[in-house]
């Protein structure tokens, strides 16, 4: 299932499901996004704070259940991740979403959403930029992304080859986002089927033997095997211990599937950096990765 691409005056809802934000601190974000034609509306505990989260899970939960079923919204953006989401999404009552669905649009923290909707609706969603990364209000590649993505006019994601990548040609739908947040919603009902699918990971300051033991346990529970191919984001300020780990975050992810033959890109614009790409979760996509650099083509 797809949600309608945005026109021009439409209304999208910005809340708030894992971390706070300071009040203030995503306005320039906000006169932006409506700088692009579009209505913007808050929610009501956008800027509440219990703990470090944007408000206790029922205020943020409350919030989630008004922007998707208010059929005047045609989006929903969140605007910033960090923890949280996890903790609210069994509480959301998703009937009037499935019969009048919208993008939801976030990465991170947010990717137990866009699990979540593949595996329980069948729903294509946003992986994209939020608020927070472009929060001086001056647009980025993301934030463009994320405009192009919002009005139907994102088609495909180039990017340059890499010295690791694998070569070669995949289809399949593409799943997947924060590897942390992936590894932490296995056996859950947010959980998808990786078989016959393209997976794009990318992760934020995890220690490098942390991200080996999430790759580790991906390949002995045999999650790789029906990988049709596989996208390698940006794996940004990762940590390693006084003694070191030895390996790069790439070359342990290339070290995991190694014993695999689809086609893997390093590289991808993905992740948290200003040029995230917005990429559709649950989309079939082609992915050719070649001498000449790698693209991801949306079907």
């Amino acid at each position: 299932m797809r949600p309608a691409f945005l026109n021009k005056g439409d209304k999208v809802a910005v809340v708030a499901t894992a971390k706070r934000l300071d009040p203030g601190q995503i306005d320039a974000a906000l006169d932006h996004i409506r700088s692009w034609g579009l209505d913007v509306v808050c929610g009501r505990h956008l800027l509440s704070s219990d703990r470090l989260f944007a408000g206790t899970d029922e205020e943020r939960g409350a919030d989630l259940q008004w922007a998707i079923n208010d059929p005047s919204i045609k989006a929903v953006i969140f605007g910033r991740g960090g923890y949280g989401t996890a903790r609210i999404v069994d509480r959301i009552d998703w009937e009037a979403f499935s019969k009048a669905p919208k993008w939801l649009c976030g990465f991170s923290d947010l990717t137990v959403l866009h699990s979540h909707l593949l595996a329980n609706l069948g729903m294509e969603s946003l992986h994209t930029t939020m608020p927070i990364f472009f929060k001086d209000g001056n647009s980025n590649a993301g934030s463009e992304s994320l405009r192009k993505a919002l009005f139907g006019e994102q088609s495909n994601v180039l990017w340059g080859s890499h010295e690791m990548d694998r070569l070669g040609s995949a289809e399949g739908a593409l799943v997947g986002g924060n590897l942390s947040v992936l590894d932490s919603i296995v056996g859950t009902p947010s959980d998808v089927d990786w078989t016959g699918k393209v997976l794009f990971i990318e992760d934020l300051t995890e220690y490098l033997y942390h991200l080996d033991r999430m790759m580790v346990q991906f390949q002995r529970s045999g999650r790789f095997k029906g990988l049709s191919g596989l996208i390698v984001g940006q794996f940004t300020e990762m940590i390693d211990n006084e003694t070191p780990f030895g390996k790069s975050a790439y070359e342990i992810i290339l070290e995991a599937v190694s014993m695999y033959s689809f086609p893997v890109a390093f590289g991808a614009p993905i992740g948290h950096v200003d040029h995230n790409e917005a990429v559709f979760h649950g989309r079939r996509v082609q992915l050719e990765s070649s001498d000449s650099g790698n693209k991801v083509t949306f079907f």
